[in-house]
C-alpha cells in the first residue's frame, strides 16, 4: 500500500491531476447530498391536520380535542384574521415546533424562493442538482481515469528503462515471458489498483463523514444504528481483502509461468511441427490454463461475494431505521426519506470500498512484483569519472581472467592474451570452451571474476558503457532482426547515408539479395527476420557491423550459416579490412579463420595455444584434434588456395 501512494505523488504532473480528482470528488458528495435533500423537500407537502394542531410538547398526536384546536388555531392566527395561510402556519411552526433538517430547509427555502407558488423554482432546483451531479460525477471519473493511464504509461516507460541497465546476469536468471507480464500485466493491474484506492481513500471518506454529519442533523438516535452496523460491514471487508491479496499473489506467478508457456510454444514452433508435438504442447498448455483457472475462480468468489453480504447487512439496518424513525421516534415522513437516502449515500460507499479493495489488493500484489525488479540495482556501473572516449593506438589484452556464471564452475580460468591494433587474431576450440564468453567480457555484459581486461593498458571499467560497445562492433551467432525496413536494420537507430548503406550491405556480400527484395532497401522485414533466409540474416548483421566503422570487429560465428560462395565473399571483405580495422574472429569453420595472423585456442576455459595455424599444428594438442576432422571430411579448399 505505501508503494501505492509513493507512486501516486511521486510527480507534480500526478499531484496535480490528483487536486483536480478531489476537487470534483468532494463536488460529487455535495452534488449527491443536495440531490437528496432536493427530493426531501419535494416530499414535504407540510404538516397533516393532526401534527399541526397536537399540544407543544408532542410532534405528533393521534387524537386532538376541540379546545387544542381553537387554542392552536388562535395561535396560528396571530391577526385575527378569521383565517390561516401557509405562510402563518410556517411562522407558528418556526417559533414553536423543534423543526427537523427538511423543515428547516424547507423553510429557508420558502423566505428565499416561495416555492408553493413558484413550483417551478423546485423544478429547476432539483434539474440544476441533478446536472451538477452528473458534471461532477464525469469529471471525478474522468480524472481518476487519466491519473491511471498516466502512472500505467510511465510505469512501463521507467520498467523498460530499468531492465535495460541491468546486466545480462539478469536475463540468465529470469524467463522471458515473465519479464513480458510485467510490463504489460502488472503495470496495468497497479494503475488500477491506485485509481481504485483514490476512490476508497479519497472520495470514500469525505462522503461518509459528511453524510454522517446530516444524518446526525437528523436524529443522532438514528445515527447511532450506523454505528453498530460499521462493524459489522468492516470485518468482511478485512476478511476478503487479505485472501485476494493471497491469491492475487500465485494468480500473478501462475500468470508468468502461463505467458513462459505461450512464449516457448510461439518461438519453438517449428521444431514443434517437425516433431508432431502438438498434443504435448497442447496438454502443457491446457494443465498451466486449467491450473489459473481455478485460482481465477477462487478469486471471483471472494470479489463478487462481498457486495452481497454487504448489502444485506446494510438493508438490515436501513430497514430498522425506517421502522425506527416513523413508529418509534415518529419523525416525518420527509426527514425519515431523507436519512434512509443519506444511509443508502453512507453503505454504498463502504459496499464498493469493498469491491474496489480488491483491485488495491491485486495493484499491491503487483506493485511488489515489479519492485522487486525495479529495486535491482546494476551490478555493472559506470565510473562517475568514466571516459566516454577509449584511445586505442596499442593492443587490446585479457590479463589472468578468471569468470564464471554465478555459482557455475569457472567458464574461464586465467586465460590472458593480447591482440595488437590492426591484427586479425581468431578464436577457436571445443563448443562450450568459453569462446563467446570472452566477446560478453570485452563489451562487459558480464563483469569478470579476477583480472583485468585492459585498452592500451587502461581497465575498460575506466570508460563507460555505451563508449565500450561502440568501440566494438560485434556480430552475434544468432542475428537479431526487427520488424522494419532493411535500411532500418543496417542503420540500427543511426543515422547514415545512403552510400555508407550500399557500401556495407556490400561488404557484406547482401545486396544482391537485397536488390531482389519488393522494395529493395525500403523492403519492410518480417518480426524476427522470418522472411529472410539464415544466411541472409547473418550478412544483414554484418553489414549492420561494418556499417559502425568501429576500431575493433568481432564476428562470433557470423559465417556459420553461409554457402561456401557468399563465406568467400565476406572473406575477401575482412581481408579488405585487414590492417585498417582490428579484427577478432570466432569461428567453428576453420576456412574462415585462413587470413588470421593469429589463432587462439581455448579449451575448457583454458588457453592451450597462440600462434599460427603451422605453429599450433606442431605443438598445439587441441587444435591438431579440431583439425584432423577437417581434413577427413575435405572442407579445407579455402585453407589450401
Amino acid at each position: 500500500m505505501k508503494r501505492l501512494i509513493q507512486i501516486a505523488f511521486s510527480k507534480p504532473l500526478y499531484r496535480w491531476v490528483l487536486l483536480f480528482t478531489l476537487i470534483f470528488a468532494l463536488g460529487l458528495t455535495i452534488a449527491s447530498q443536495l440531490e437528496l435533500f432536493a427530493l426531501g423537500v419535494a416530499a414535504n407537502k407540510g404538516p397533516d391536520f393532526f401534527e399541526l394542531f397536537s399540544p407543544k410538547d408532542q410532534k405528533k398526536s393521534t387524537s386532538i380535542s376541540y379546545n387544542q384546536l381553537i387554542d392552536t388555531w388562535e395561535e396560528i392566527d396571530e391577526g385575527k384574521k378569521g383565517a390561516i395561510t401557509q405562510d402563518d402556519v410556517s411562522a407558528y411552526l418556526e417559533r414553536t415546533k423543534k423543526n427537523g433538517l427538511i423543515s428547516k430547509g424547507t423553510a429557508l427555502i420558502q423566505k428565499l424562493i416561495p416555492v408553493h407558488r413558484h413550483i417551478w423554482a423546485l423544478v429547476l432546483f432539483i434539474i440544476f442538482t441533478s446536472v451538477l451531479k452528473a458534471v461532477t460525477l464525469f469529471t471525478y471519473r474522468y480524472g481518476t481515469k487519466l491519473f491511471s493511464i498516466y502512472i500505467c504509461r510511465d510505469l512501463r516507460q521507467k520498467y523498460f528503462e530499468h531492465i535495460q541497465s541491468l546486466p545480462m546476469s539478469f536475463y540468465h536468471e529470469h524467463n522471458i515471458g515473465a519479464l513480458s507480464s510485467r510490463t504489460v500485466n502488472d503495470a496495468y493491474i497497479i494503475s488500477d489498483g491506485v485509481h481504485s484506492a483514490l476512490v476508497n481513500y479519497i472520495q470514500t471518506p469525505f462522503a461518509v463523514l459528511s453524510t454522517l454529519l446530516l444524518c446526525f442533523a437528523i436524529s443522532w438516535q438514528l445515527s447511532c444504528i450506523v454505528f453498530f452496523g460499521l462493524p459489522f460491514l468492516v470485518y468482511p471487508i478485512i476478511f476478503i481483502a487479505r485472501r485476494i491479496k493471497g491469491l492475487s499473489k500465485q494468480i500473478q506467478k501462475k500468470q508468468e509461468a502461463f505467458s513462459s508457456v505461450l512464449v516457448e510454444f510461439l518461438t519453438g514452433i517449428q521444431t514443434i511441427k517437425l516433431y508432431a508435438m502438438e498434443n504435448f504442447s497442447l496438454k502443457k498448455y491446457q494443465e498451466h490454463n486449467n491450473a489459473m483457472a481455478q485460482l481465477e475462480i477462487r478469486n471471483a468468489r471472494y470479489d463478487v461475494g462481498s457486495r452481497p453480504v454487504l448489502h444485506t447487512i446494510g438493508m438490515l439496518f436501513l430497514i430498522t431505521a425506517l421502522l425506527l424513525g416513523l413508529w418509534g421516534l415518529k419523525l416525518q415522513l420527509p426527514e425519515v426519506l431523507l436519512f434512509c437516502g443519506l444511509l443508502v449515500v453512507v453503505y454504498e460507499p463502504i459496499k464498493k470500498f469493498a469491491e474496489e479493495n480488491g483491485r488495491i489488493q491485486r495493484g499491491v500484489a503487483a506493485c511488489e512484483r515489479l519492485y522487486d525488479v525495479l529495486d535491482l540495482h546494476p551490478s555493472i556501473q559506470d565510473d562517475k569519472n568514466a571516459k566516454t572516449e577509449i584511445p586505442f593506438e596499442r593492443e587490446l589484452a585479457s590479463n589472468a581472467v578468471f569468470f564464471g556464471y554465478g555459482k557455475e564452475q569457472s567458464v574461464l580460468i586465467d586465460v590472458s592474451f593480447n591482440v595488437t591494433k590492426g591484427e586479425m587474431v581468431a578464436i577457436v576450440g571445443p563448443t562450450g570452451g568459453g569462446k563467446s564468453t570472452i566477446v560478453n567480457l570485452f563489451t562487459r555484459l558480464f563483469e569478470v571474476d579476477q583480472g583485468s581486461i585492459t585498452i592500451d593498458g587502461i581497465p575498460i571499467q575506466q570508460f563507460t558503457q555505451k563508449a565500450l560497445r561502440d568501440f566494438f562492433a560485434v556480430v552475434p551467432q544468432r542475428p537479431f532482426i526487427f520488424h522494419d525496413t532493411v535500411r532500418e536494420n543496417i542503420c540500427y537507430g543511426r543515422s547514415f547515408s545512403d552510400e555508407a548503406i550500399f557500401k556495407a550491405a556490400r561488404q557484406a556480400h547482401a545486396e544482391d539479395f537485397i536488390l531482389a527484395l519488393p522494395s529493395g532497401y525500403s523492403t519492410f522485414l518480417a518480426e524476427g527476420g522470418k522472411s529472410l533466409s539464415g544466411g541472409q540474416q547473418q550478412r544483414l548483421a554484418i553489414a549492420r557491423a561494418l556499417i559502425k566503422q568501429s576500431p575493433i570487429l568481432v564476428l562470433d560465428e557470423a559465417t556459420s550459416a553461409l554457402d561456401p560462395a557468399s563465406e568467400l565473399q565476406i572473406k575477401l571483405a575482412l581481408k579488405e579490412l585487414k590492417g585498417t580495422v582490428t579484427q577478432i574472429i570466432i569461428a567453428h569453420r576453420l576456412s574462415t579463420i585462413e587470413d588470421a595472423d593469429r589463432i587462439i585456442v581455448i579449451d575448457e576455459g583454458k588457453k592451450v595455444g597462440d600462434g599460427t595455424k603451422e605453429e599450433l599444428l606442431a605443438s598445439c594438442h587441441t587444435f591438431q584434434k579440431i583439425w584432423r576432422p577437417t581434413l577427413e571430411v575435405g572442407q579445407t579448399y579455402c585453407l589450401t588456395r
